[in-house]
């Protein structure tokens, strides 16, 4: 998996306590080693989880590795950003995009 710096990962056995249960919103980066816009968004991600500490939480779940979590929510794609507020997933995108662009779509749920 292409790891973002300052970034925690998740997995299908912690998913509920670390996404679901969280006080902040949380932003979750479905991600993959093969994923080449995945590569282009971790700098993207560490950014933004510096920047919107306290705000906003931000992980990443191995796709691979994680099948359950997946499934749950039907990610197809890669990468898929998604973000859960108060248990519930609220807002979804598709692809890597710039850090003024994700905040943007971000200031809605924050």
């Amino acid at each position: 998996m292409i790891h973002a710096e300052g970034v925690d990962v998740v997995t299908d056995a912690d998913f509920d306590t670390e996404v679901l249960a969280a006080g902040l919103p949380v932003l979750v980066e479905f991600t993959a080693d093969w994923c080449g816009p995945c590569r282009q968004l971790a700098p993207v991600l560490s950014a933004v989880a510096a920047e919107e500490a306290g705000r906003l939480k931000v992980v990443q779940l191995d796709a691979d590795s994680n099948p359950d979590v997946m499934v749950r929510y039907g990610v197809l794609s890669m990468p898929t950003l998604m973000v859960f507020r108060d248990g519930e997933p609220v807002k979804s995108m598709v692809g890597a995009r710039p850090k003024r662009r994700l905040l943007k779509e971000l200031a809605d749920v924050l």
